[in-house]
């Protein structure tokens, strides 16, 4: 009798646990975790540290603010979708497209740099947090599928191209400026006489030790039987490893005063300070076009990452929680002086391949950045500029796809056209611009195509109860009776073309006393489509033609009885399969 009331008493745990795991993701994983699970986070934590310690700051450069705003962008937003998000891979902070989107919004109210461009940078965050908070809240992430992977795909390998040329100044080692990536490299070339020697120097061979790491460095370690942990954790830290000899060469040869090279400077010791920046509605006006680009972009890459990588170990994710951890992980980086933050790829990649369970390993990489805060900074001092500029460069290298192109084409034309418009835009246009011209692009495409639906004439094949489209395959039809199959769901945008199309065929043959419209294809019908039918039904009557439905689906059904379709049609009309519509007009 004892043993009762303590199952019920864990039972209701349980329960209580579940549900505070809705809301608060890291009791879940928290409140069972497992003693085996801990060198794993602790090794992925401590992996991802080392690969985001340079990233970051190499990514608040191209965002055009001090090094020492990527690393604040590292540590509380990190602890906050640690212990709010659904995936213990997703790695969050500062990346390469999310930067340009800040410096491209940003840059043109404000001097880079600047105290007032480092507000507008916080309010920006802020924003992009609580709209993305809001969105989660609401269970409104269905709309950031507009986006489509086209766009997304252009959007990325030409963001790519632009921070690479954006990165230009820092390696060859003087001031090239241009609001489009036209100008940006027109001016390098103009200038090329300006270079600074030593400083391109650094730049290209630490581009080439990157590269070198990146490349060839994983297969020789492997080669060599290195436990797939070590090759993780020597690839991951071979940024960091650049940076370091980078600094110690130009500290111990004081390259910074003997060959002009750029360093990052003094780095302010401590953690991110509180910051609050000043709410101004013309402020907000004017940065709304960089918050919704960072939102499509970044919300859509940190779920799909999210997910890829939850598939893998056969777990799921909540998109709509998602949304919640990442507006707030944002809200935090807007109060804890940070940017911008979303989830990276390769970054969480590397924390999967490193061995990452639960959200615990993202505190302890925040962790780690914390003490390179408290303790370290005055490491990065003779940290060359090029040095962060190759960094960008290697890291966004893998972003250019200009394979996927040419398999877009062959998958689907209008993708193809959705892809090139966009790349041409955001090169041409600039980034916000250019996304939300492949974003118009895609829906206009999209309309203009299920405007025109794809409607098929079919007849019988053999003595089977199959029916296909007459041109395609050896079918028997009839001459009283027309069977046609509409491969769209019916709205406004198409009853006009629908309607043309069914008395176009009637009209063709002579002989139809019958029409039956085949809606396996068909999902929903609004009301200018049901507007079209019931004037449909009159018209083919004056001709001396019936309208009889096959193959309707259950919910589009109950839509047609409601608006009382199926009264003004006739239940005789209607059929369950296409067979069965043939065999009540004696066709088979």
């Amino acid at each position: 009798m004892a043993s009762s009331p303590s199952l019920a008493g864990r039972a209701a745990s349980a329960a209580q646990a579940k549900g505070l795991g809705r809301y608060f993701p890291f009791t879940r994983w928290l409140f069972n975790y497992r003693r085996e699970d801990l060198p794993s986070d602790l090794v992925a934590g401590i992996v991802t540290a080392i690969m985001l310690i340079p990233q970051s700051m190499a990514y608040a450069q191209l965002a055009g603010l001090p090094p020492q705003i990527g690393l604040y962008a590292s540590v509380v937003p990190l602890i906050i979708y640690a212990l709010l998000g659904t995936s213990g891979q997703l790695s969050v902070g500062p990346v390469a497209i999310t930067s340009l989107l800040v410096f491209s919004g940003v840059s043109t109210l404000a001097e880079p740099g600047s105290a007032r461009y480092v507000e507008l940078v916080l309010l920006l965050a802020l924003m992009v947090g609580v709209v993305k908070l809001l969105l989660g809240v609401f269970r409104l992430g269905v709309i950031l599928n507009f986006i489509s992977h086209p766009v997304l795909a252009a959007f990325t390998t030409a963001s790519a191209l632009i921070i690479a040329a954006g990165q230009l100044k820092y390696i060859l080692g003087y001031s090239i400026a241009g609001p489009h990536i036209y100008d940006i490299l027109y001016n390098a070339v103009v200038g090329l006489g300006m270079t600074n020697p030593v400083t391109l120097t650094i730049g290209v061979a630490s581009i080439a030790m990157l590269l070198f790491f990146r490349k060839k460095l994983r297969p020789i370690l492997q080669k060599a039987g290195l436990n797939p942990l070590a090759v993780t954790l020597i690839v991951s830290g071979a940024p960091l490893v650049t940076v370091l000899l980078g600094s110690i060469v130009t500290w111990a040869l004081r390259l910074d005063q003997t060959a002009g090279v750029a360093v990052v400077g003094s780095i302010p010791a401590g953690l991110s300070p509180l910051s609050w920046p000043s709410p101004n509605v013309a402020d907000a006006q004017a940065l709304m076009p960089a918050a919704a680009a960072i939102i499509l972009v970044s919300v859509v890459e940190s779920i799909a990452v999210a997910k890829a990588l939850a598939s893998k170990r056969r777990e799921a994710i909540d998109p709509n929680q998602e949304l919640v951890a990442l507006g707030a992980a944002n809200i935090a980086a807007g109060l804890f002086s940070g940017y911008p933050v979303t989830g990276g790829f390769a970054r969480s990649v590397v924390n999967y391949q490193a061995g990452a369970i639960t959200g615990l390993a993202s505190l302890v990489t925040a962790g780690g950045i914390a003490l390179i805060l408290l303790f370290f900074t005055p490491l990065f001092y003779f940290l060359p500029q090029a040095v962060l500029a190759a960094t960008v460069i290697v890291a966004v290298f893998g972003l250019v796809d200009l394979k996927e192109p040419a398999h877009i084409a062959q998958a689907n034309r209008s993708d193809a056209a959705t892809w090139g418009i966009t790349f041409a835009a955001v090169l041409l246009l600039g980034i916000e611009a250019g996304i939300f011209v492949g974003v118009g692009v895609s829906l206009a495409l999209y309309l203009w195509r299920t405007s025109r639906p794809h409607i098929a004439v079919v007849g019988q094949i053999g003595e089977s109860e199959v029916y296909r489209n007459i041109l395609r395959y050896d079918v028997k039809t009839w001459p009283h009776v027309v069977a046609v199959r509409v491969d769209e769901s019916l709205y406004f945008a198409n009853t006009r073309y629908l309607e043309d199309e069914l008395l176009r065929i009637v009209a063709e043959r002579p002989e139809v006393k019958h029409l039956v419209l085949i809606g396996s294809a068909i999902n929903f019908i609004d009301s200018s489509a049901l507007h079209t039918l019931e004037a449909l039904i009159q018209s083919l009557r004056d001709a001396g033609v019936q309208l009889h439905l096959a193959e309707i689906k259950g919910p589009v059904m109950d839509g047609l009885k409601r608006a009382h379709f199926v009264d003004k049609l006739g239940t005789e009309h209607i059929h369950l399969t296409t067979h069965q519509a043939m065999q009540a007009l004696e066709c088979a």
